[in-house]
């Protein structure tokens, strides 16, 4: 009996090919933007969990100085030789010539057990690591990058290392990171010495840290994976609404087998367990493709996702994707739960509905109503879930939280507003034509609903994002005209050539103005201090955000200080505060302006200043004030008068073509995403159209026997389905509109520390409706051609059948 019941029912499918296919299709597209996205994230996290392995802080204590600046070795000698068990770690970031890494100092010989890096405890030659000139590990990757460069130690391949940091002893990295006698933390044994004097009578400007789980740059990019999480869960669930439209309409079509099973005496029990079995197998089947399509579009996406850490946060990724079982094993599982929360609204209809009634069409519409007066309800919960986040809600979290409440709201809500709109048309309309087509549309609204709300999730979801980078884009060029004030900037190759190249500048410019910096810890986490000078090109252009009416003459006299807009919201910092800059020094907080795209605090103060607090600063770069159309000759001039590498300089045009270059790239995953959930959606209008095209017969049979023609019905059913696509574009343009006004004020300040203005461009959305209108267009068109070619047979056998 059972095997009988299978087979009957999986004949179904083999009679409905291409809705088997849809069903597929559509969880597999599912599953892979999901588990890609996944892939993607567990890449990232493998990198993480090797940053905090470094060292082993993520098993040992730690001693930071409490106000975030180095502190004297002379300390770390102190508290030795009170019988503290410890060893020093400096850190920092090393620059030169466009060159960047991360510097990790370690004393080998004092590492608690098993702290030591894998380079240095796999036995390698410790006394050319510990002289001069040293030895230094890292990442293939990274000792390809830096081949050539300046200034460090030879460098040894390690595999374990982590990308874009360069492990040295701790006296080869003060002499790099020119921080003589300096040290950033304290690692603390395990086993401590008994009787050892306490840590406030010896070092008070130290404090115990516990371990870190994770790596600092994990906490600091963890918005960035929720964001990528977030739109891949929004592109499963576009995904996800395919398959339950799928399976409703494979149930739909059914419903006279399932009375004739349940007649046959076929317990319900039975008939409900064999159809979730069919879900699940469907659902492993479509699952391993996705996987595998997964796989394949984060094997794509992972560089610009590398890039945009990169930029945005100073993290590295490797460039290589590896097979992790939690994101393949979790793809499957979602894939999974993904079809039985597809299938479970018509396993419960079918579970509770009478004995004959799944073949009563009524019955089933009362049981559709009965579930659609749940799904308002439901949308009107979460509405108000949205707006108590929206005005209460709190960091990233609360941005969320406002944005999934906002869009599953208004995708709930969707198949009612429809369903209003099309009753009043109906009302107003006039003729027995006109009447049937609204009352026909509003009734086809079940069987559309999933499609249309995932088209207005796609919808929205452009609209947003789209408004959000239009607005970033926007934004970042009038900064980049600020910033980049100077029509040439150029960079010398040593002190002695610095020198040289500045008296060589001086008359054939109008002014030479220093870029000069330093990096050290404020307030606790590692910054890049630069010295400006008393010229106008800075107070007519910089991009001051708020600040004291002499901002620059403070910093002129040396008095004050201006940071960027990350520094400022992350510590709350307000004007006249005291801030602290690296090595003690004090400076009051006279400004604050806008700094796009930088991972990291930065502060400005006047270059006098700076050279006097840091005698040692590398004077190395210059901004060149002079005639734009001078430029080139004076480039030519460089070059074959003084002798400086065409390398070392860069003109204005460029600096912003490649600065819009590395902003295109940071939002090519953004994009991407945009257009797969786009090309989703228009995928599940098709599977909807082309399902119900057949189911709707009954309806079509008699109104083409009153008179109407077929072409004439299949022009009907194009401009339905091109109606029902603009009138979900009306309300998804709303929607969108909150959600980059959620994106802009509120997830991207918590994520990234700067507010970006809010712009429109109703051009943009005049191009994503007309191309909602092809997506609709192209997905109902080979229904109604269908229509328009079938045979009067078929329709007029309608009128034989059983109904």
């Amino acid at each position: 009996m059972y095997r009988t019941a299978l087979s009957a029912l999986l004949s179904h499918w083999r009679r409905h090919p291409m809705q088997l296919g849809s069903l597929l299709l559509g969880l597999a597209l599912a599953t892979a933007l999901w588990s890609g996205v996944q892939a993607i994230n567990a890449e990232a996290r493998a990198s993480y969990d090797r940053a905090a392995g470094v060292l082993a802080q993520d098993r040992l204590e730690q001693l930071v100085p409490t106000d975030g600046q180095r502190f004297s070795q002379e300390v770390y000698v102190a508290l030795r030789r009170a019988g503290w068990d410890i060893s020093p770690v400096l850190e920092g970031r090393w620059s030169r010539a466009g060159r960047s890494v991360r510097i990790l100092g370690i004393e080998p010989l004092s590492l608690p057990a098993g702290a030591a890096p894998q380079p240095v405890a796999a036995g390698g030659d410790m006394a050319a690591f510990l002289s001069q000139p040293g030895q230094g590990f890292a990442a293939p990757q990274t000792v390809a990058a830096l081949d050539g460069a300046d200034g460090l130690p030879p460098l040894t391949a390690a595999p374990d290392m982590v990308p874009g940091m360069v492990l040295v002893d701790i006296g080869i990295a003060q002499g790099l990171l020119r921080a003589e006698g300096e040290v950033s933390r304290l690692l603390v044994a395990p086993a401590q010495p008994v009787g050892r004097t306490p840590l406030g009578e010896v070092a008070p400007g130290l404090s115990l840290r516990a371990p870190q789980a994770e790596a600092d740059v994990a906490n600091l990019t963890g918005s960035f994976h929720l964001n990528l999480t977030a739109f891949g869960f929004l592109s499963f669930a576009v995904g996800l609404f395919i398959v339950h439209s799928a399976i409703g309409l494979a149930f739909e079509q059914r419903r006279p087998m399932f009375r004739t099973l349940r007649a046959l005496g076929l317990p319900l029990g039975a008939l409900v367990a064999i159809l979730a079995a069919e879900v699940l197998i469907l659902a492993l089947a479509a699952g391993l493709v996705g996987i595998g399509l997964g796989y394949g579009i984060a094997a794509a996406l992972l560089p610009d996702v590398a890039a945009t850490l990169r930029g945005l946060y100073g993290a590295a990724l490797p460039g290589s994707l590896s097979l992790r079982p939690e994101w393949w094993l979790g793809g499957l599982g979602i894939a999974m739960l993904g079809a039985g929360v597809a299938a479970a609204q018509s396993l419960w209809r079918l579970w509770h509905l009478p004995l004959l009634a799944p073949a009563q069409p009524r019955a089933w519409a009362r049981a559709s109503a009965r579930a659609l007066a749940r799904q308002g309800a439901l949308a009107g919960g979460l509405a108000v879930v949205a707006v108590l986040a929206g005005l209460f809600g709190q960091g990233v979290a609360g941005g969320f939280v406002l944005l999934g409440a906002l869009l599953l709201s208004a995708a709930l809500a969707l198949p009612g507003v429809l369903a209003l709109i099309l009753g009043a048309a109906e009302r107003a309309s006039r003729g027995a034509l006109a009447q049937w087509f609204w009352a026909d549309t509003r009734q086809q609204l079940p069987g559309l609903s999933l499609a249309l709300m995932a088209l207005l999730l796609a919808l929205a979801a452009n609209v947003g994002v789209g408004t959000m980078v239009a607005s970033f884009r926007l934004t970042f060029t009038g900064w980049l005209d600020q910033r980049l004030s100077s029509e040439f900037y150029v960079t010398a190759r040593n002190e002695a050539e610095a020198g040289r190249l500045h008296d060589w500048l001086e008359p054939r410019s109008d002014a030479l103005l220093p870029i000069w910096k330093i990096e050290g810890p404020v307030r606790g986490r590692t910054a890049e201090v630069y010295g400006v000078a008393d010229h106008p090109t800075y107070s007519e252009n910089w991009p001051i955000l708020t600040g004291t009416p002499d901002l620059w003459q403070s910093l002129a006299r040396g008095e004050g200080a201006i940071v960027n807009e990350q520094l400022w919201r992350r510590e709350g910092l307000r004007l006249g505060d005291s801030l602290t800059l690296p090595g003690g020094a004090e400076r009051a907080l006279v400004g604050v302006y806008s700094d796009y795209g930088n991972p990291r605090g930065q502060v400005i103060i006047g270059v006098e200043d700076l050279t006097a607090l840091y005698p040692e600063v590398e004077r190395l770069r210059y901004a060149i004030r002079i005639d734009p159309e001078k430029v080139p000759d004076l480039r030519r001039a460089l070059v074959d008068e003084f002798g400086l590498p065409a390398d070392n300089m860069i003109d204005q045009a460029s600096v912003k073509r490649f600065s819009l270059q590395v902003f295109e790239r940071t939002f090519a995953v953004t994009a991407a995403l945009n257009v797969l959930t786009m090309g989703v959606a228009g995928f599940a209008m098709f599977t909807s159209l082309l399902t119900l095209a057949t189911m709707r017969l009954p309806q079509l049979a008699p109104v083409w026997a009153l008179g109407l023609t077929r072409g004439r019905l299949a022009r009907l059913e194009l401009v339905r389905a091109l109606l029902l696509a603009a009138l979900t574009m009306v309300l998804a343009l709303p929607v969108g509109l909150v959600l980059a006004w959620a994106l802009l004020s509120v997830v991207n300040v918590a994520a990234f520390g700067w507010r970006l203005p809010m712009h429109v461009f109703p051009a943009d959305w005049l191009w994503l409706g007309a191309l909602a209108l092809a997506a609709a267009g192209l997905a109902a068109a080979w229904p109604a051609l269908r229509l328009a070619r079938m045979p009067p047979l078929r329709l007029l056998k309608v009128f034989a059948d059983e109904r």
